[in-house]
């Protein structure tokens, strides 16, 4: 009687068996990006060296691409131009920003310039009905990447979703858009809405070919904080949360994971390999532009023998950039540079200040705790609504400066 029970056990079994075969054959669909040891292959069977740029600034506005210090995060940019133009001029505004900042003609200028991936940052409130860049009910997001979707489609690039600020904040800082530490390491309701998101967006995007992967959170947790170590131990086990609401309706695509402290910090991560898609993302600015410097990032690649990729780099000399990217070329790191566009230089493209922009500059400067503080420094509003109006002008590509020795620089070509 006991053997025939350990036979019909098995047999029970043996649907589960085959069901995580499935899935496992799904993750090598034909249609999409898959992983080979620390390898991307592409659906033509040939290796993806991720080659390309950042939209930085279009969907997760941040102060200094504006040429703005004090004013440094997407809340604080908004309540800035309501305090200095009203509320409704604002959102005239950020309605006209997404429209232009980022056009078909900007894409297929990347792809020209030798690009194959983009990396798109978005703040997690397009997927919600909270007061973000205009809108005060149900947000634009899908809207505003599916645009982009097609028009990666049409230039054949991929693209990266890359959720920069997560719900409650996952760095506890400007680049988060939070209020200074990343509460979404402490707070249920939190947790569960950036699930809720992740599972959305997978369901919307699970067959589209287009999409390279899922990037759950930017730069998880500063390194400002006297809890630190308890923050980064924490971390695996919010990425499962994610990566759990992500394979309950999309098993193909991959997964990106970044390290804590700037994406830097591999350390916190012990159970590296608990899902069939994922890989690694790191992040450097600064510092010598030698193998020695990321040595700590290559063997963490090696040991878990994963892909290892580069989603942010950038801000320095042509001559620097040029020499780190031979030596992430030579290690198997493929790349996006920060930003594509901004005010001035070191981007793919700048942004030429328009006229009377500096009156807007000076009052994100300008003390503003109280209300007499922003009566006292708000400019004249004739001016400053032409001069917000004007940057929509010079942020179209046509009006922009292209940065050829940047690009050149990046070695894409």
């Amino acid at each position: 009687m006991k053997r025939y029970f350990s036979i019909f056990y098995l047999l029970l079994l043996f649907p589960i068996v085959y069901t995580y075969s499935g899935q496992e054959a799904s993750a090598a669909n034909k249609h999409f990006v898959r992983i080979q040891g620390k390898d991307l292959i592409q659906p033509d069977g040939t290796k993806l060296f991720i080659l390309g740029t950042n939209l930085g600034n279009w969907l997760n506005p941040e102060g200094y691409m504006f040429n703005f210090s004090k004013t440094n995060s997407a809340h604080f940019i908004n309540d800035m131009f309501c305090e200095l133009v009203g509320p409704d001029f604002t959102a005239k505004f950020w309605e006209a920003f997404k429209d232009n900042y980022i056009t078909s003609t900007d894409i297929r200028f990347i792809k020209e310039k030798g690009a194959n991936t983009i990396r798109l940052p978005f703040n997690y409130k397009l997927f919600t009905d909270e007061d973000y860049m205009g809108l005060t009910g149900e947000q634009d997001g899908f809207a505003r990447i599916d645009s982009l979707v097609e028009w990666c489609r049409e230039a054949g690039l991929y693209l990266i979703l890359d959720m920069h600020d997560a719900p409650g904040g996952q760095t506890g800082d400007n680049i988060d858009d939070s209020y200074g530490y990343p509460w979404l390491f402490e707070s249920e309701a939190s947790q569960q809405l950036y699930c809720k998101i992740w599972n959305k967006i997978a369901a919307h995007y699970k067959d589209e070919p287009v999409i390279l992967g899922y990037e759950l959170l930017n730069e998880p947790i500063a390194p400002y904080f006297s809890n630190m170590e308890e923050l980064n131990d924490k971390l695996e086990s919010i990425y499962k949360m994610g990566v759990a609401a992500i394979r309950e309706v999309d098993k193909d695509h991959v997964i990106l994971l970044g390290g804590a402290q700037w994406n830097g910090n591999f350390k916190p991560f012990k159970d590296v390999k608990f899902d069939h898609k994922i890989m690694y993302t790191c992040h450097r600015y600064g510092g010598n532009p030698t193998k020695e410097a990321i040595q700590a990032i290559i063997s963490f690649r090696d040991s878990v023998n994963l892909p290892m990729y580069m989603g942010e780099i950038g801000h320095n000399t042509e001559e620097w950039q040029a020499a780190f990217c031979k030596v992430m070329r030579e290690n198997n790191i493929g790349y996006t540079f920060w930003p594509y566009k901004k005010m001035d230089g070191s981007s793919f493209v700048g942004i030429t200040p328009p006229a009377n922009w500096t009156e807007v500059v000076t009052f994100s400067e300008a003390p503003r705790t109280t209300y007499k503080e922003i009566r006292s420094a708000r400019p004249d509003q004739e001016i400053t609504r032409k001069a917000m109006m004007d940057f929509i002008e010079a942020c179209k590509f046509k009006n922009c400066v292209v940065q050829e020795g940047y690009i050149n620089s990046l070695g894409m070509k």
